[in-house]
């Protein structure tokens, strides 16, 4: 089937980026030290929520940190990763960080739900009529 196929392809991408963002992140472990620092800085200050991307570019512009293994200091396909990361570590404050489903997620869904709808559209004209 074509749409499996398709669902497969977007399952392994979705595998590649965030080894991608694994690799990189063991790399760059103060990068982790910091966001974990500055998230619990915001919490502390009384906030029940809050940007990680407001945590990001903090560590962009007011850290003297270095990265490695990549163009930008932190790359934006990585910041998702980092409040999934402390969510899971930190589950007390699960709900701290606003999550999107990730591109990859969302397009794995959709072509899951639109296979199973379509795998039992027909079945309307098979109903027992007894």
């Amino acid at each position: 089937m074509i749409m499996d196929e398709y669902i497969k392809e977007k399952q392994q991408l979705l595998k590649e980026r965030k080894l991608k963002w694994w690799n990189w992140h063991k790399d760059n472990p103060e990068v982790w030290d910091k966001f974990k620092d500055y998230t619990f800085e915001a919490i502390n200050s009384g906030r029940n929520k809050y940007s990680q991307w407001a945590i990001i570019n903090r560590i962009r512009w007011n850290s003297e940190i270095e990265t490695k293994g990549g163009e930008f200091k932190i790359s934006n396909d990585y910041i998702c990763f980092y409040a999934r990361l402390f969510h899971a570590r930190y589950p007390e404050h699960k709900d701290f960080f606003r999550l999107k489903q990730l591109k990859e997620e969302k397009m794995i869904d959709e072509l899951q739900s639109s296979l199973e709808h379509r795998n039992i559209s027909f079945l309307p004209q098979f109903r027992h009529k007894g």
